[in-house]
C-alpha cells in the first residue's frame, strides 16, 4: 500500500530531539508494514491544532501533496485524537494511522505465540476504546422495549464501549493466567539456583543478535523493528561449568504508548526478576544517549530501577560499524567503566570479555566446599545434582566425596532440607 509519512513537529522541540532521526524512525515503521513510502515530511507547527493537528492551510496543502503522490494511507508521526483523525480522513479521504496505530500494527504482525497475540489483543483493546466516537447514525441512542413505547435505550456507542471492557476483562485474565505460568518457570529456575540475566535495550539495537552469539541459538535476526516480541529464555554454558540463563526481551522505542507498556507486563516481569540487567546499545545510533534514556524510563515506568544488588551491564553493540578512529576511542572510554563492553555481536569481537565478566560474578557469589557422605546417601546426591551443584565426585572406602560449587542460599536450603546430624552413614563437612 502506498503511504505517505508526516511528522508534525513542534518549531521548539525537547532538546536532544532531532526531527530528522524521529521521521526516519516513522519510515522505518511503515517499512516494517511493507508499505510503500511515497511521501515523507516534515511538518513544522507553532502549536498542534485540536481539531486537525495541522493548520487550515497546511491540511489543504498536504491533502494536494497526498492526491499528487498517490497515497492511499496517511501515517501520522504523533498521537491523533479519535476527532482529529476522522477530521483528517474527511478532508483527505484517506485512511489516517498515528503512531500507535502504527506500533500496533507491527506488533500484530510480529506476534507468533499464544502469550504474543494475547498482549497485543489487549493493547488494540485499550487504543480502540479510546476511539469511540459519535462517528455514524448508528451510534444514535436506540429505543427501549420494542421501540413503540419508554424513553431512550442504551446507545450503541455505550453498548460498544461496553463489549470492549468485556472483552478486556477477558484477555487479562488469560494474561494473568500466562503471569502466573511465567512465575511457576522462573520459581523453578530459582529452585536450581540458576542466575539470571535480562536483555534489553531500544529496538534494533541488536539484542537478539547477542542473544543468538551467546546462547548458540538461532532466534530470528532481522533489522525490521520489534523483530522480538515474545521473551525467549535460553541456557549459557560458561567454560568454569557454570550455567547462566540469558532472556532476550521486547525492544523500546521513544513516547512507548501507555497501553502498550501495561499491555506487556507480564513479558518484562522477566526483566523484574533477572539477576543482571544487560542494556544493549547501539554505537552506530546518533541518538544513542536519548535511546538509552528512553529505555530507563520505559523500565522506571514498569517499577524496575538499577541499584547495587542487581548490576546493570552496558553492551556497546555494533563496534564493527566504526570507524577505525572512532572504535579506538570508544574502547578507550569503555576501558574506564568495568561495567561498559564495546562488542561486535555479529562477529563476535568483544564477547569474551562479556563471558570473563560473568564467570568473575559468579566467582564471587559462589563458594566451593566439599562434600562426604555414605553410600546410603542417595538422596543428597540427586538434590545436588538436580539443582547442578556437583562440580567434581570421588568415591572413598566410606562413601562419597562431593566437590560442590553453590551459592549461600543454595547452601542454606540444602542444610535446611538435610540437616547437619551426621551419622556413621553420612557425614559432610561445611
Amino acid at each position: 500500500m502506498k503511504a505517505a509519512v508526516l511528522l508534525p513537529y513542534r518549531k521548539r522541540p525537547a532538546a536532544g530531539r532531532s526531527p530528522e532521526l524521529a521521521l526516519g524512525e516513522v519510515v522505518s515503521l511503515a517499512d516494517a508494514l511493507d508499505h510503500d513510502v511515497v511521501h515523507a515530511e516534515i511538518i513544522r507547527l507553532d502549536s498542534i491544532h485540536p481539531a486537525r493537528v495541522f493548520g487550515r492551510g497546511q491540511c489543504e496543502r498536504l491533502g494536494t501533496t497526498l492526491k499528487v503522490a498517490g497515497a492511499e494511507i496517511a501515517l501520522v508521526g504523533a498521537e491523533v485524537s479519535a476527532i482529529q483523525q476522522r477530521t483528517l480522513e474527511r478532508q483527505w479521504d484517506v485512511r489516517v494511522v498515528d503512531r500507535t496505530g502504527m506500533i500496533l500494527e507491527v506488533f500484530a504482525a510480529r506476534a507468533r505465540t499464544r502469550e504474543g497475540v494475547l498482549q497485543v489483543k489487549l493493547a488494540s483493546l485499550t487504543y480502540q476504546r479510546s476511539r469511540l466516537v459519535r462517528r455514524w447514525t448508528h451510534l444514535e441512542r436506540q429505543r427501549g422495549a420494542l421501540g413503540f413505547v419508554g424513553g431512550a435505550g442504551e446507545s450503541q456507542l455505550e453498548a460498544d464501549r461496553r463489549d470492549i471492557d468485556n472483552a478486556i476483562v477477558r484477555v487479562r485474565r488469560r494474561l494473568d493466567d500466562v503471569r502466573k505460568t511465567r512465575g511457576l518457570h522462573r520459581s523453578a529456575r530459582r529452585r536450581l539456583d540458576h542466575r539470571t540475566v535480562a536483555i534489553v535495550g531500544y529496538t534494533n539495537a541488536g539484542k537478539s543478535t547477542l542473544f543468538n552469539r551467546l546462547t548458540r541459538s538461532d532466534i530470528v535476526e532481522s533489522g525490521a523493528l520489534f523483530s522480538t516480541l515474545d521473551p525467549t529464555v535460553r541456557k549459557l554454558d560458561l567454560e568454569s561449568g557454570q550455567t547462566v540463563l540469558i532472556a532476550d526481551t521486547v525492544g523500546f522505542i521513544s513516547d512507548l504508548p501507555t497501553q502498550i507498556v501495561a499491555a506487556f507486563r507480564a513479558t518484562l516481569e522477566e526483566v523484574e526478576d533477572a539477576d543482571v540487567i544487560l542494556h544493549v546499545r547501539d554505537l552506530t545510533d546518533p541518538e544513542w544517549i536519548n535511546r538509552a534514556e528512553t529505555v530507563a524510563a520505559t523500565l522506571n515506568a514498569i517499577g524496575i530501577r538499577e541499584s547495587d544488588c542487581r548490576p546493570t551491564i552496558e553492551v556497546w553493540n555494533k563496534l564493527d560499524r566504526l570507524p577505525p578512529e572512532e572504535r579506538a576511542s570508544t574502547l578507550n572510554a569503555a576501558r574506564r567503566d568495568d561495567r561498559v563492553f564495546p562488542v561486535s555481536a555479529i562477529e563476535g569481537d568483544g564477547v569474551d570479555s562479556l563471558l570473563a565478566w560473568f564467570e568473575d560474578w559468579l566467582q564471587g557469589r559462589r563458594d566451593l566446599e566439599t562434600l562426604r557422605f555414605g553410600f546410603a546417601a542417595g538422596q543428597q546426591r540427586a538434590w545436588l545434582y538436580e539443582h547442578d551443584a556437583v562440580r567434581d565426585e570421588r568415591l572413598s572406602e566410606f562413601g562419597f566425596e562431593i566437590d560442590v560449587w553453590w551459592s549461600k542460599d543454595l547452601a542454606r536450603r540444602f542444610r535446611t532440607r538435610f540437616p547437619d546430624n551426621p551419622t556413621p552413614e553420612m557425614t559432610y563437612r561445611f
